[in-house]
């Protein structure tokens, strides 16, 4: 008899119509952000940013974990500084491919999402929650305070809340985290992968090329003056007029009418 010894891939893909989703894996390590993890993640968002047909993509995980964070017998077994730096520094790499890649991404989050895994949730553009699901930064309690996942916590919430969060390590649940702008939708368990897969459709159907653009220019303002946004933002859509899918969709609205979108 042979035994197989090959390792499930960490992370699965499952095409639909339009957008696909990825799936952590590693439902036994909790789904945690080890450095083999945020590799794969990495590679399968790379190369999804070159697929034009693919518009939207969901991120979700296997087992009753969404994701526990860094691998903390992975960071533990590192002595040497520049050992903790590079995984830091690998984590914040993936984090800002979420949020640099053209398509839009929806974290579809069951069970608990902490520290980094929190921090996931919140690099995503939309977050879907079951009601189980429960948010943490509880760095603190171990002594390592969560100061990556700060960076993108402290940008979808407000302050004083993000810092509760950091300073107490407290849990919050997922009508908790809706109240406070961490995710955007908050179904029942039954429901989740549902009203995910329908949102994702939703955002697939729209021009890809106006998806792309408003996404990139969603976050470039975001970093700039008020005057210098709304001047920026001007550009945008003047570039965005130049667009036959502007044309096209703009045409099927005036003449009552599905419009015929290129994509680009």
């Amino acid at each position: 008899m042979t035994v197989s010894t090959t390792e499930p891939e960490l992370v699965t893909r499952t095409d639909n119509d339009g957008f696909v989703t990825l799936t952590m894996n590693n439902p036994k390590r909790r789904n945690a952000l080890s450095g083999a993890m945020m590799t794969a993640l990495k590679d399968a968002f790379d190369k999804i940013a070159k697929e034009t047909t693919v518009r939207c993509v969901i991120l979700a995980a296997e087992g009753p974990v969404f994701c526990a964070g860094h691998d903390l017998k992975e960071m533990n077994g590192i002595t040497e500084c520049d050992q903790h730096a590079s995984l830091f520094t690998q984590c914040s790499d993936l984090m800002m491919t979420i949020v640099s890649l053209p398509q839009p991404v929806i974290a579809r989050v069951r069970g608990m999402a902490t520290a980094a895994g929190c921090q996931l949730v919140a690099s995503c553009d939309l977050a879907v929650a079951a009601n189980s699901a429960k948010f943490a930064t509880p760095g603190v309690n171990i002594g390592l305070f969560c100061s990556t996942p700060m960076v993108a916590l402290s940008r979808n919430i407000a302050r004083k809340h993000a810092m509760r969060m950091l300073l107490t390590g407290d849990p919050i649940n997922a009508e908790t985290a809706f109240a406070m702008g961490l995710v955007s939708d908050v179904v029942g368990d039954e429901e989740l992968e549902e009203h995910t897969n329908a949102l994702a459709a939703g955002i697939a159907a729209r021009s890809g090329m106006t998806v792309r653009l408003g996404k990139q220019a969603f976050y470039k303002q975001l970093e700039m003056p008020l005057s210098q946004a709304y001047s920026y933002a001007s550009d945008v859509m003047t570039a965005n007029m130049q667009k036959h899918d502007a044309r096209e969709g703009i045409g099927a609205f005036i003449e009552k009418r599905h419009p015929s979108w290129r994509h680009e």
